[in-house]
């Protein structure tokens, strides 16, 4: 079997560098992908970077692909995929279906979950395999060169829109940002009256353009204030520390608090309000593959797309050092050159 050619990095925080490898035998169950785009997620960086100590070295990033189908295990070739399709491979690469969790439709919380790269090979790359599960084909109507971010970045928001969020509520966005953008242009074409939260003037007005109904700063504890008990839910999407107390109080009776940015730091809670009141706080990882069928299918019909900067998939250090910058507006696309 052929070699596959990648970038890969030998070390931890190290640059990413030509590399080959051998795939191995195309196993029953497993799907064959080549790249044609790939998006770039802020958690390639933190796996380049190790900073949640499972990096293998050499480390070959990339979760956010889309290519057509160039290999089908024999089972694979059962359950509807062909050869040439586009399809699409996210954070997830295979699930056991057999524990609790892919019984209960849950796929993104097996107990076995194989991340696309994490222990494996990601799709920086000519070529990445996943499980059929999550090879996922990509509708007509879904720009193909704009669909990888929506593989991660958008189902971790979309997700819990499915979940919890009616068309009538009204929905506060905390971070207006690769994962915030997203999620105020879905709320808003799924009907709701929708708040941007941003710590940053010179977003205001694109907020208005992604979907908002109106803005407020996230950061301004006054006007916080002034929204106490207004929102059905408020979605965490930023990984820093806020004014939990604050948000918390805005919330409405039977109001949640849904958490998909990586805040590390421990978030102080006072369980009387939230018993006063019968509110909950949550979070959720990325999405199973109905949540990803279904917004795609919801991409289709809004014309969704996220906001992308595309670099060629040869100048993917320059990429990362863009994202690492905080310059990405809002998510980076790699476009297959190797």
């Amino acid at each position: 079997m052929a070699e596959v050619k990648a970038l890969a990095a030998r070390t931890a925080g190290g640059p990413l560098e030509p590399f080959s490898y051998e795939p191995g035998p195309l196993g029953a169950e497993e799907v064959d992908i080549a790249v044609e785009y790939c998006g770039v997620c802020h958690s390639d960086l933190s796996m380049l970077g190790n900073e949640w100590g499972i990096s293998a070295f050499p480390f070959v990033p990339g979760h956010e692909a889309i290519g057509r189908i160039v290999g089908l295990g024999d089972v694979a070739a059962q359950k509807g995929l062909a050869i040439g399709q586009r399809v699409g491979v996210g954070w997830s690469a295979s699930s056991c279906l057999h524990c609790e969790p892919c019984l209960h439709g849950d796929q993104q919380m097996c107990t076995t979950l194989q991340p696309t790269i994490v222990g494996r090979h990601g799709a920086f790359a000519e070529q990445v395999r996943s499980h059929w599960v999550w090879a996922v084909p990509i509708p007509e109507g879904v720009d193909a060169a704009e669909a990888g971010p929506l593989l991660c970045g958008g189902v971790t928001v979309f997700a819990p829109i499915l979940d919890h969020v009616q068309p009538t509520d009204r929905v506060g966005v905390f971070g207006i940002g690769g994962l915030g953008h997203l999620a105020v242009k879905f709320l808003s074409k799924w009907g709701c009256d929708v708040t941007a939260f941003t710590s940053s003037p010179r977003k205001i007005e694109e907020a208005h353009q992604l979907g908002a109904t109106r803005t407020a700063s996230s950061t301004d504890t006054a006007e916080l204030k002034k929204l106490a008990r207004t929102f059905d839910l408020l979605l965490v999407t930023a990984n820093v520390s806020l004014d939990w107390n604050d948000i918390i109080a805005m919330l409405k009776p039977n109001g949640r608090l849904h958490i998909v940015g990586a805040v590390l730091e421990p978030i102080p809670v006072s369980v009387f309000p939230l018993l006063l009141n019968n509110q909950s706080i949550g979070a959720s990882p990325t999405g199973n593959r109905a949540h990803i069928d279904k917004m795609l299918r919801f991409c289709a019909q809004h014309d969704i797309k996220p906001l992308t900067e595309h670099f060629p998939m040869s100048e993917a250090n320059a990429a990362m050092d863009h994202l690492r910058a905080g310059k990405a507006h809002y998510r980076i696309v790699l476009d297959m050159n190797l």
